[in-house]
């Protein structure tokens, strides 16, 4: 379901894209090397290092899919040759992973899944999860809970890796690079803490944007085609209300069951929700028909992308995806 390129041209365009990794220039010795996996965590890592390093994205092409992306040999190369990594993490990339712990002296690795702390918390919410069952002893009470786990997104103990639209992470990630290259540079740490402050002061600014569509619109339902965005959704306090089965179906590109689309489908035609929030960098029959009955119900659609769109920078970006929503909203 998912529209991606050849892994042929996948590798091509990394090729391009890390080739001042490999070229015969002699390296300026005095900049630090940043390799990240998406644009995304590279933008933030430009944000942090300023002038002082080369920050190489290895996936920034729209119709390539980081969970399956095959890393070239000057992929590898520039891995090897960077002074810091940056991974999504979650299994987003493992990629990028495999090919820093494949290294007899890998670099440090910046990994934003960690940084999040999102994965300890769906883990403590299992085990909590899994101890209230034990102490009720009733396995019918235990389903009709997991029954309601599901009504809200993922389960507890799934992890949503798409933290890039959880402001507070890409806050967190931020710090780390900061730490991260003043281990490396340390006669530049005071220029990292200050990049890295005064970029966590715009996102502080994007915070203030969702809060304001919370106070306005807070538990307004909403419908995502798949759980790359509903980390923004709420923390602009809008509740997903899509059927989980939909939304993981698409995600893990198979079909969605025909009950999980006939709820989706009425649920868009209803006025239960206030908009779709559809992911443009999935593309199938089943997402353009809730698309399509959406357009036809009237219900507004917001498109949001999973990579960095061209000429935009992080804080671009997020703020164009929230001020989407409150237009969509009013």
């Amino acid at each position: 379901m998912r529209a991606r390129t050849a892994v042929v041209l996948a590798a091509c365009a990394a090729l391009g894209l890390v080739a001042g990794c490999s070229s015969s220039e002699p390296a300026d010795d005095a900049r630090l090397s940043i390799v990240a996996s998406t644009n995304v965590w590279g933008d933030v890592a430009r944000q942090v290092a300023g002038d002082l390093a080369d920050v190489s994205s290895i996936v920034d092409d729209p119709s390539v899919d980081p969970h399956s992306f095959e890393a070239s040999a000057r992929v590898e190369l520039a891995i090897s040759r960077a002074d810091l990594v940056v991974v999504n993490g979650g299994g987003y990339d493992d990629f990028a992973s495999q090919l820093v712990d494949a290294l007899d002296a890998p670099p440090p690795v910046v990994d934003a899944v960690d940084a999040s702390g999102l994965a300890d918390e769906d883990a403590t919410d299992e085990h909590a999860a899994d101890e209230h069952a034990a102490d009720e002893h009733a396995a019918d009470e235990h389903a009709e809970d997991e029954h309601a786990d599901d009504e809200h997104g993922h389960a507890h103990g799934e992890l949503n890796e798409h933290v890039w639209y959880d402001l507070a992470t890409v806050q967190a990630v931020a710090r780390d690079i900061a730490d991260a290259l003043a281990e490396i540079a340390p006669e530049h740490a005071a220029t990292f803490s200050r990049n890295a402050d005064d970029f966590s002061g715009e996102v502080d600014g994007l915070t203030h944007s969702a809060a304001q569509i919370a106070q306005a619109y807070g538990g307004t339902g909403v419908v995502v085609t798949e759980p790359v965005p509903v980390y923004l959704v709420q923390t602009a306090g809008l509740e997903d209300r899509t059927p989980p089965e939909f939304a993981e179906s698409v995600e893990q590109e198979i079909d969605v069951p025909p009950a999980a689309m006939d709820e989706t489908l009425a649920l868009v035609a209803s006025h239960d929700v206030a908009l779709l929030v559809y992911n443009e960098q999935t593309t199938g029959p089943q997402t353009d028909q809730v698309v399509q009955a959406a357009r036809d119900a009237g219900l507004p659609v917001v498109n949001v992308t999973e990579t960095l769109p061209e000429g935009e920078d992080y804080v671009s970006w997020m703020a164009g995806n929230l001020e989407a929503l409150a237009q969509a909203l009013a």
